[in-house]
């Protein structure tokens, strides 16, 4: 394990699960420590125009590619990765609490401090609009990526999915707070204002101007579809909606049945499980139900925290 002293530090930023500061900076050159939670997820992504090298050296923990990538080894410390330039997704998950330096030839940390303190105001403003988002929208990231590395996705999708998961509800910071909060069931006219909000929160991500959250405004929107077409907004059906939507749809679901709301009070697991099992090819993809019922341990391995 390398230390490295917190004085040396010229600026941090910090979100959930993820602390960034910056260690040494030139017109050419920048050190960059990153601190990550255990089961936090980091990724590398080509960009149009950034021709950068590339370079981590891990620390201390662990960093494994995620989905599992057999050209990239689980990283340890003293291990390295180099890439020049980068021409595909990497994401990789900490393995325990994992500290790496990212050497890049290229200066990016202020935009990419712009970058999280902008995703820092949008989880306030969900956090503060709503008291128990900010949890539900770990637990909705957490048992997403259980799912869409089962189902074989690529690093890319995992990346997608990743964010999507964890902005999917930012679209209610635009919602009234006496229907977000009402204890009852809501009129006809409070489910129109309710149901506007995947469209807000795609409206926000591709208003934000983050490239990376804009590429997954569209999820967003769809993760109140049904597979058969009576959702919302847009009554997408099928392979219209995204396998990333779907997924989202079945793990907010569950997450909701599961745990105490304002309008109802937590049901058992079991019955949520069943409960997915009936709307199996109406409300949800049956694939991803599938999935989600044969990961049953893990997801209460993830529910139950």
């Amino acid at each position: 394990m390398i230390n490295i002293n917190e004085k040396d530090f010229i600026e941090t930023v910090q979100v959930k699960g993820l602390q960034v500061s910056l260690l040494a900076s030139s017109s050419s050159t920048e050190i960059i420590h990153h601190k990550l939670d255990n089961g936090a997820n980091w990724a590398l992504e080509p960009e149009e125009g950034w021709e950068a090298l590339e370079y981590l050296l891990v620390l201390s923990g662990e960093l494994k590619t995620f989905p599992y990538n057999e050209k990239v080894p689980n990283l340890k410390a003293g291990d390295s990765f180099l890439k020049h330039p980068v021409k595909e997704v990497y994401t990789f998950q900490a393995v325990g609490t994992t500290e790496f330096l990212y050497v890049t030839s290229q200066p990016i940390f202020h935009r990419y401090s712009k970058i999280v303190n902008e995703m820092i105001e949008l989880v306030k403003s969900i956090e503060a609009k709503d008291g128990y988002t900010l949890n539900h929208c770990t637990r909705i990231t957490r048992l997403s990526m259980i799912i869409g590395e089962a189902m074989g996705m690529d690093s890319e999708q995992i990346l997608k999915l990743n964010l999507a998961s964890f902005f999917h509800d930012v679209g209610k910071v635009e919602i009234p707070e006496n229907i977000l909060k009402k204890p009852g069931k809501l009129t006809d006219e409070e489910w129109i204002t309710m149901r506007k909000h995947p469209t807000i929160g795609r409206n926000l991500l591709e208003g934000s101007n983050i490239p990376v959250l804009a590429s997954v405004a569209k999820i967003v929107e769809q993760h109140h579809e049904r597979f058969d077409g009576k959702g919302y907004p847009k009554g997408l059906t099928g392979d219209e909606i995204s396998m990333e939507a779907a997924i989202i749809s079945v793990v907010d679901s569950f997450d909701a049945m599961t745990t105490d709301r304002v309008y109802q009070e937590r049901r058992s697991p079991e019955y949520a499980f069943n409960e997915l099992l009936q709307c199996r090819g109406t409300m949800y993809h049956p694939e991803v139900v599938d999935k989600f019922i044969e990961l049953k341990d893990s997801i209460l391995g993830v529910s139950e925290k």
